[in-house]
């Protein structure tokens, strides 16, 4: 024999080893979840094999069913994580599908394809009982955005005649920001 053959008689030795030390271990732990122990030396009966094997059926059998019931509870799992993630996330950030699927659900609600986003939307909330919070009123009038902007001018002006750039700049910017709000508020 060359060396070759002599590793690979070696290789399926312990391959066989190792197949027979899990067959071991498998039969140790069926007979410790049936509460019995094998003994390494024991070899069980016909009488005990044929129990085996009709125990064997048995555990397939209801580890299919297992599986099953399984699956089933993982589709309902993520079917109800969908829908959850879907209630997480505020109805105001939800897009429009999304709304007519909430919708539809809904009973109370009817010609939801037929509507819009504002629409969806009050309406979905009027059905669960959210009470929508009054829109937050502007801080600052628009007299008060313009007298800003004039002190702020009168600023930058006094700025550019003591030639100081930077301070002037950030006084444009001011302005710029506060003439921005004004039109918002407008």
């Amino acid at each position: 024999m060359t060396e070759e053959e002599k590793t690979t008689e070696d290789e399926k030795v312990v391959e066989e080893g190792k197949a027979a030390e899990e067959s071991k271990k498998l039969e140790e732990d069926k007979s410790a979840e049936e509460g019995k122990t094998v003994e390494e030396g024991e070899k069980p009966d016909a009488g005990k094999k044929a129990e085996k094997s009709e125990k064997t059926e048995e555990d397939k059998s209801a580890v299919d069913g297992k599986a099953a019931e399984e699956s089933e509870k993982q589709e309902e799992s993520k079917k109800t994580e969908s829908s959850k993630k879907s209630d997480e996330k505020p109805l105001d950030k939800m897009t429009i599908k999304e709304l007519k699927e909430i919708a539809k659900e809904i009973p109370e609600i009817t010609g939801a394809h037929g509507m819009n986003k504002p629409d969806l939307l009050a309406t979905i909330k009027k059905s669960r009982g959210i009470e929508e919070a009054p829109k937050k009123k502007k801080d600052i009038s628009l007299l008060d955005l313009k007298k800003k902007i004039k002190s702020l001018k009168i600023k930058r002006e006094e700025a550019l005649a003591s030639k100081d750039k930077k301070i002037a700049t950030i006084f444009k910017r001011k302005i710029a920001r506060l003439k921005k709000r004004t039109r918002r508020a407008a």
